[in-house]
């Protein structure tokens, strides 16, 4: 098959490889899907210790298709099935998974490889996290279920709810998917970022009550407070930097909820006003990757259309454009590739 190659930092390459044969309780699946992902270009620019751990690996975690072959012992899917699969599965008896704190498992192994012809599934994700789709859920839309499943576990872990004012810094594609979730809760969200084309989509995805180009009013503090009485009832960042994280704390009200969403580079480090922190009574709280429960609750959200993800595909590409459209990324011109195998 044809497929992507990672080799290390800006070193990516098409290339004919085998495809895995099937073993045990493993799946074959012909890739009809996958999607760009701000993990897979902050992997391509600089390398990713978590998602790649051999080199040369495949590459690319977002993805859809149909079963074209399976291994001994697969009970609940056959070749013909229309399915999306997650990039993990927990192992389900480690310290973490004892505590259902499955996002965490001590085996949590990432399936990587969305960009080529074909996967093979590992057999732990296909018993506990591959999902047949709804008849009425195309493939485009289906390989979204992975990254919304990331949103849906800080949605919900967060607790927001109707009246909440919130507030997010960042819109990127998960941004936008949690400023959009927000919304369905019935909080007022006030979406902040600084590219035109994310800035449309804050409102035409989103449907956020308020949108704030940073260009334009560079302090997120003034801003955000402007809207509220007291500040934001919680306080979203989804970018992934240390001095946005310091100062999206000062945006939210006492009492309030800071979720500190977006992945910052390892080894960064932030300083916050304890007094605020305490005598305010904050709460501060991130959260990491996702579940099966949230995967599924993912697919449930696309397959009910409460959630347009198709919006957000800014265009679609070959197999021998994924190089191409990474860097469209990096240069800001881009909220999600669809790649066509």
């Amino acid at each position: 098959m044809r497929a992507i190659q990672y080799y290390g930092p800006q070193n990516i390459k098409l290339e004919e490889v085998m495809v895995k044969p099937p073993e045990e309780g493993e799946v074959v699946v012909k890739i009809e899907a996958a999607l760009t992902c701000g993990t897979d270009v902050k992997t391509y620019r600089r390398g990713h210790p978590v998602l790649i751990k051999n080199i040369p690996s495949g590459f690319g975690h977002e993805f859809s298709g149909v079963v074209e072959k399976v291994g001994r012992n697969v009970e609940n899917f056959k070749p013909g099935d229309r399915v999306v699969a997650a990039n993990s599965a927990p192992c389900g008896h480690c310290f973490f998974c004892r505590k259902e704190e499955y996002n965490l498992c001590e085996n949590l192994d990432l399936l990587n490889g969305a960009y080529a012809e074909y996967i093979t599934v590992p057999a732990r994700i296909v018993e506990k996290n591959m999902l047949i789709l709804p008849d009425n859920v195309s493939f485009e839309r289906a390989a979204f279920s992975e990254p919304l499943a990331n949103v849906v576990h800080g949605v919900e872990r967060t607790g927001i709810k109707e009246g909440d004012t919130v507030g997010i810094i960042g819109i990127g594609p998960i941004g936008l998917m949690f400023a959009r979730l927000a919304k369905l809760k019935g909080a007022k969200v006030i979406a902040a970022g600084r590219n035109p084309l994310k800035l449309k989509m804050a409102d035409e995805f989103s449907h956020a009550d308020e949108i704030i180009d940073l260009k334009k009013y560079p302090n997120p503090e003034k801003i955000f407070t402007s809207f509220t009485e007291k500040g934001l009832d919680v306080a979203v960042e989804c970018v992934g930097l240390p001095e946005i994280w310091e100062r999206i704390f000062s945006c939210v009200r006492p009492g309030g909820k800071v979720h500190f969403f977006g992945g910052c580079k390892s080894g960064s480090t932030v300083t916050f006003d304890t007094t605020k922190m305490h005598y305010g009574d904050i709460t501060m709280m991130s959260v990491f990757h996702h579940t099966p429960k949230y995967f599924r609750m993912a697919l449930d959200y696309i397959s009910s259309g409460k959630v347009e993800v198709e919006k957000l595909i800014t265009d679609t590409l070959p197999l021998d454009k994924v190089e191409y459209a990474l860097n469209q990324h990096i240069e800001g011109k881009a909220i999600k590739f669809l790649i066509k195998p």
